[in-house]
């Protein structure tokens, strides 16, 4: 029987540092003979198999990768489509999926901009409103400073009071 990347390397932490547990325990608790255990380690002693994995699991995959793999999907005819699912260990339900997420992202992401554009037009109003309130008082200042001087050159007065 042929075990997955992820088994054997999960068979292989139990019975390595730090776990160090029997092979005959992990045999009995896993169901994986112990002979096949022991090549295991032999292989990870010896290189040709390494404990840490290089496969990633499809729920590992960032945005960006999965947007690369769809586009690739994309462009693949039916036959070809089954080929590259089955070397990448995806199925055809994780492109459907992947492609939901990325147009939620995508939707999401161009509600909050509508969002953040509303409430930057709303506080230009509010900054607008302020500065005609601002001008139309400062205009009524300027106003009321040169009546207040031709006034006091119509008395005579120095306009202080």
């Amino acid at each position: 029987m042929r075990y997955s990347r992820s088994v054997k390397v999960s068979v292989l932490k139990k019975i390595l540092p730090p776990e160090n547990r029997t092979i005959q325990r992990v045999s009995q608790e896993t169901g994986i003979s112990e002979q096949t255990i022991r090549n295991w380690k032999v292989q990870s002693k010896t290189g040709k198999f390494t404990a840490e994995t290089d496969e990633k699991s499809p729920r590992s995959y960032s945005s960006k990768e999965k947007y690369h793999l769809l586009m690739e999907a994309a462009r693949l005819s039916e036959e070809e489509l089954g080929q590259f699912l089955r070397e990448r260990g995806l199925h055809s339900e994780h492109l459907n999926v992947w492609d939901q997420e990325l147009r939620e992202m995508v939707t999401q992401r161009d509600d909050k901009k509508v969002m953040a554009l509303k409430a930057h037009q709303k506080r230009i109003r509010e900054l607008e409103k302020e500065l005609a309130r601002k001008e139309k008082a400062l205009a009524e200042v300027a106003a009321l400073l040169v009546l207040k001087k031709k006034l006091g050159d119509l008395t005579g007065g120095s306009g202080d009071d």
